[in-house]
């Protein structure tokens, strides 16, 4: 498909709803309120006080309104295939099968009309509003989607809306030439983590050849992940150690689902015990995944994330 026939064929899905609106399951109710506001920390009491609630120009407990897209959060696909199937993710598939593998968001504006109150019922409705002509970015060659998300009540009145944009892009790819939208697409590979100042040491470290944990200078106390402050005593003085990469499994679980490009399912994943005492999380290789159990050794090699990727990772086999 040559890319004037390409962008054209993802271009007629501007202005199609993803599907019919979504009633959602739960009404606002106090519990989750109370939930989200031990979660995001927030103490305004009208939200979870029924006493000052009442004194206030609410006269009753009423939600965060920055709760609104909380309400509409659906199941896994694997619990409602329903969900797998809307014109969003057939647009996806479309970039998907020309090359445009690598998804990332890149950013959302909301607009909150009123508070909702508990017995609310809120009603969504996705509209697919734009796709941006090909950009080129740090991630790789592109194409900006907006989707447009209006909520309303049981009585059919608006509470507000949320736009929310993400890039399809062909990973490390320059460019696509006229009539090359899906010539030779790049195999996909492991999305990377960010580094920054707080953690760069620790991946130079895989690049290296080393599993590093972080420790204290002022107290020795030993940290995992990367922060720039001690948890005990709030020291900002650090330095690291070379770990041994010998350890054991403290929990697991096996990945199924989604099946994101670049990465071979399905995927182990372990909370390693590490003999210095830190816990990581990590890949196990080396065995099936019924053969792993809680308490089983396991030790480290970094190694490259996959054929032709040049992302060092720790791995964890089965000590035989």
């Amino acid at each position: 498909m040559d890319q004037a026939a390409f962008e054209a064929k993802i271009h007629e899905y501007v202005g199609k709803q993803e599907g019919p609106p979504y009633t959602c399951p739960d009404t606002v109710n106090e519990p989750m309120i109370r939930h989200w506001c031990e979660v995001m920390g927030d103490e305004n009491p009208i939200y979870t006080d029924p006493a000052k609630a009442k004194e206030s120009v609410h006269g009753a407990i009423v939600a965060p309104p920055s709760m609104l897209q909380v309400w509409d959060m659906r199941g896994y696909p694997m619990h409602d295939p329903s969900l797998i199937q809307n014109a969003q993710r057939e647009l996806h598939a479309i970039f998907d099968e020309a090359g445009f593998t690598g998804v990332v968001a890149t950013n959302t504006e909301q607009e909150f009309l009123r508070y909702l109150e508990p017995g609310d019922t809120v009603i969504s409705e996705t509209t697919i509003e734009s796709i941006s002509e090909q950009k080129a970015t740090a991630l790789g060659v592109g194409y900006f989607i907006v989707t447009r998300t209006a909520f309303r009540d049981q009585k059919g009145e608006d509470l507000g809306w949320l736009t929310f944009r993400v890039l399809k892009f062909r990973p490390n790819q320059q460019p696509a030439a006229a009539g090359d939208a899906a010539a030779q697409p790049a195999k996909p590979r492991r999305i990377r983590s960010p580094e920054g100042p707080d953690n760069a040491w620790w991946w130079q470290g895989f690049r290296d050849g080393k599993l590093l944990i972080q420790k204290c200078s002022d107290c020795g106390l030993l940290r995992h992940p990367c922060r720039p402050m001690c948890g005990a005593c709030q020291s900002m003085n650090w330095e690291s150690i070379e770990a041994s990469g010998k350890g054991t499994v403290h929990s697991y679980t096996v990945m199924h689902h989604p099946p994101v490009p670049g990465y071979g399912f399905p995927i182990p994943i372990g909370l390693i015990d590490l003999e210095e005492g830190t816990r990581i999380v990590a890949n196990i290789k080396g065995c099936e995944p019924d053969d792993i159990h809680i308490g089983m050794k396991v030790e480290c090699l970094i190694e490259p994330a996959g054929e032709d990727d040049d992302l060092m990772l720790p791995f964890f086999y089965a000590v035989k």
